[in-house]
């Protein structure tokens, strides 16, 4: 996949929260492939086309935060992945996503360790009832150090939400630490 037929896939319509921006469907094949070759067959490079595609939207959104709720200065935090699944992987694909999104945008400070995931739990994707997703993951994070975040506006990066049972657990424990404002992008929804 390259940056132009990503660009030309189906945006994301489903509704989510309002603080999370999802930008592509993830029902489209060439999405959904992509994402499952950058997550289980290390297709890394994948990483940077969604970064770069990414990195618009960021910065459209931001336009609008800076003047309307004074969102300045944003830390990126992507969505930690257990130790076991990280070893089992080698990589985290949100983190991936991060590090091309850091280097396309020098305003953006990259905190990886930030936002830890001690406890494993069962893969999202494998739990279709929502509130099983949502119980799933209660209690999952943890913030390593609340200096680092606290009074600063967050942007977490995960690669798809579905419910948004991630993001907005992850989204608590942040703001529980301190941080002031927190919202989500992700490759798809």
């Amino acid at each position: 996949m390259c940056l132009n037929c990503l660009l030309a896939s189906p945006e994301a319509e489903r509704e989510s929260a309002k603080w999370i921006f999802p930008m592509y469907d993830y029902r489209h094949p060439p999405i959904k492939r992509a994402i499952w070759l950058l997550k289980y067959k290390g297709k890394r490079n994948l990483a940077g086309i969604f970064a770069e595609a990414m990195h618009a939207r960021i910065l459209e959104e931001l336009a609008d935060l800076d003047r309307l709720e004074n969102f300045r200065n944003p830390i990126l935090v992507p969505i930690p992945l257990a130790p076991g699944r990280r070893r089992e992987r080698g990589f985290n694909q949100a983190a991936l996503i991060c590090d091309k999104l850091s280097k396309l945008n020098l305003d953006l400070e990259l905190l990886k360790k930030v936002l830890i995931k001690p406890k494993d739990t069962e893969h999202q994707a494998r739990i279709e009832d929502r509130r099983r997703r949502l119980q799933n993951i209660v209690g999952c994070f943890r913030v390593s150090d609340p200096t680092k975040i606290k009074n600063r506006n967050i942007i977490l990066i995960d690669d798809v939400t579905t419910t948004g049972a991630t993001l907005s657990e992850a989204k608590k424990v942040l703001r529980e630490a301190g941080a002031r404002k927190v919202i989500a992008f992700a490759i798809a929804h």
